[in-house]
């Protein structure tokens, strides 16, 4: 990155914060020395904005710098309104802080031929779209919220992504143990006294205190304890945080060494002196990279399990396998599919991960799983939203039309659009700028809007 593009993106705009708790000052005295006041000041200078973008489209943003150490991250010069966007909403690209894209790195170092992943604090989805980009293709990805509303909305990003091989859950920790050693590797963006969001979020100072980091160290030790056995031995454990205190950090790390049994893995930083490498992990600063505040620790499991759980399997209800020329709508031929109707919806997984994926449906609360392909009422089969966004969706013989985005906005607003009196009648794909939003059905002199009513824009736009 060149010295005016940096110079473009981390302009000093200074903002108000509120005044910092003495006990955190003195913290970060302690870990920062002559750099603290650097430290501060950077916290009252504007965020960066940073997205990372997706395969749906080459479209150009503003400025468009890169991320150092995130091949997909980019910084745009301003901060746009994103609800306005369709290709926001089509998943063309995610709007994630920068700092935490690091985690890409642990992934192409660490477990770059992983085949079953867990992570566990999914929500809202930054790291598991991420992790859709780095992991093989035949990768099972298992993307968990405790939070049941938050769980939603982790599943609407996983769609929107449009990656099929994701299964979305809504667990607790402590209901991965039974799964004994079946991960490859887990993910645990553990809940934190966000001490690195200070800049973007007030509200995190004024509920930031001594005791709530202790209760947030506490809370951490159990989550990873909880989950512990469903990571295979000499499997990878990807710690982080975006607080800044050892407390939840460096000595959680230490913690999870001596206790469960597992040793620190390094990670090629490629040169880059901005991230500062600490006794068990590293951390980013928001004076010495253009981000907000993070830490991140890769483990190797080295311990054995040592509780024994049987799981309880029963045979799924009400499913029928079809035959893939009964699929209503093309998918990706390059791969091989079990088309499975469940209740009149329609669903489709990879051949080589179907039994694992009911498997895991079976033992989990499943929020969302592999691909919905549409919900059959009578002969009609209705496509789903998710098929749209998808990227194994076929879509070259499908009835499709470009749209403005005028148009855009107010399909996903789900107010009634009506397309040009030459377009076919029945499902019709809309497509803005080359990526696809979402369905309607034409019916000639009006349109049924199609899209998810708890996806849809509230905003007044």
């Amino acid at each position: 990155m060149n010295a005016t593009s940096q110079t473009k993106i981390n302009s000093i705009v200074k903002t108000k914060i509120m005044p910092l708790p003495l006990a955190f000052e003195n913290n970060m005295r302690d870990l920062l020395g002559v750099e603290y006041q650097q430290f501060v000041d950077a916290l009252t200078s504007e965020s960066p904005v940073s997205i990372r973008m997706n395969n749906k489209t080459d479209a150009v943003f503003p400025c468009n710098v890169p991320v150092e150490w995130c091949d997909k991250g980019f910084y745009l010069n301003h901060r746009p309104l994103f609800t306005a966007e369709p290709l926001f909403h089509g998943g063309a690209y995610y709007v994630q802080e920068a700092s935490s894209m690091f985690l890409c790195q642990a992934v192409m170092q660490h477990f770059p031929v992983a085949e079953t992943v867990l992570d566990l604090c999914a929500a809202p989805g930054g790291k598991s779209t991420l992790l859709t980009q780095y992991l093989p293709a035949n990768c099972l990805l298992v993307s968990n919220e405790i939070v049941r509303q938050r769980s939603m909305i982790l599943a609407e990003n996983i769609s929107k992504w449009g990656n099929h091989n994701v299964l979305v859950s809504n667990n607790e920790p402590r209901d991965f143990a039974k799964f004994e050693g079946i991960f490859d590797a887990l993910v645990v963006d553990a809940p934190c006294s966000g001490e690195g969001m200070f800049r973007k979020n007030s509200m995190a100072i004024s509920e930031w205190s001594e005791a709530n980091v202790e209760m947030c160290a506490a809370r951490q030790k159990q989550i990873v304890t909880d989950v512990w056995d469903a990571l295979k031995i000499n499997g990878i454990l990807v710690y982080s945080t975006c607080t800044f205190n050892r407390r939840e950090n460096e000595e959680n790390v230490d913690w999870i060494c001596k206790n469960l049994g597992a040793e620190r893995l390094f990670i090629d930083l490629k040169g880059n002196n901005k991230i500062f490498e600490t006794d068990f992990g590293y951390r980013f600063y928001p004076h010495k990279i253009l981000g907000e505040g993070f830490f991140i620790s890769v483990l190797r499991k080295i311990s054995k399990n040592t509780r024994k759980q049987k799981i309880k399997t029963s045979k799924q209800k009400n499913i029928k396998l079809l035959k893939l020329s009964d699929c209503p709508f093309k998918l990706d031929n390059s791969k091989e599919w079990k088309i499975v109707n469940d209740n009149n919806l329609i669903r489709a997984y990879e051949t080589s991960l179907f039994e694992k994926f009911l498997y895991l449906e079976q033992n989990l609360y499943s929020v969302q799983s592999s691909l919905q392909v549409a919900e059959q009422k009578g002969k009609d089969f209705i496509p789903s939203a998710t098929l749209a966004l998808a990227k194994c969706f076929d879509i070259k013989d499908v009835a499709k039309i470009e749209i403005d985005k005028r148009t855009a906005i107010s399909f996903l607003k789900r107010e009634n659009i009506i397309l040009p009196n030459n377009v076919e009648k029945g499902f019709i794909l809309l497509i803005f700028e080359g990526v696809p939003i979402g369905w309607v059905k034409n019916l000639g002199n009006r349109c049924n809007n199609l899209y998810p009513n708890y996806w849809k824009i509230k905003m007044n736009l």
